[in-house]
């Protein structure tokens, strides 16, 4: 039987996560593999806004709000009031997660070096092709795409009762 899309990214993503989860452990790191967006923002921009995490790291304001929840619980990361306005939290290093970082960025170069072996070894490079899907999703939404293909599918059968 063909596994469908969702299917194939769900199995890839345990494959590669749970590498890369390994090679923390094996470099003697407590680290999750998904907090590495929310690290590299902040490395970028120190503090940042939760929106400008999201932005910096190409994810979903609520994926940043949670994930930086869970680094501030496990000390990686503090917030801090904004000047003026209360309301806005700013997320900087805590001492821990400025400890960490240079341990993750040789693990990070070592997931990169790899990611270019993989890369090597396919026909088309995955960073390549997922590049182009995520442009092409963000361009026209795969939630659109279904749409459109569903109304397709009413017309043809509406056109077969028809005739």
């Amino acid at each position: 039987m063909k596994q469908t899309l969702g299917t194939q990214l769900r199995h890839l993503l345990e494959l590669l996560d749970g590498a890369v989860q390994d090679a923390y452990t094996q470099a003697g790191l407590a680290y999750r593999p998904r907090y590495t967006p929310v690290m590299r923002a902040i490395n970028e921009h120190e503090p940042s806004t939760i929106g400008e995490i999201a932005i910096s790291a190409a994810i979903s304001q609520p994926s940043a709000t949670q994930t930086v929840a869970l680094m501030i619980k496990e000390g990686l990361l503090s917030s801090t009031s904004g000047p003026g306005d209360g309301r806005q939290r700013l997320i900087s290093f805590d001492e821990k997660g400025r400890e960490l970082l240079p341990h993750l960025q040789t693990c990070w170069k070592a997931t990169g070096v790899a990611a270019g072996d993989l890369d090597d070894e396919l026909s088309s490079p995955l960073s390549t092709t997922l590049a182009e899907a995520i442009a092409a999703l963000e361009e026209k939404s795969f939630a659109q795409r279904i749409a459109d293909a569903r109304a397709k599918l009413l017309e043809e059968i509406i056109e077969n009762q028809e005739s």
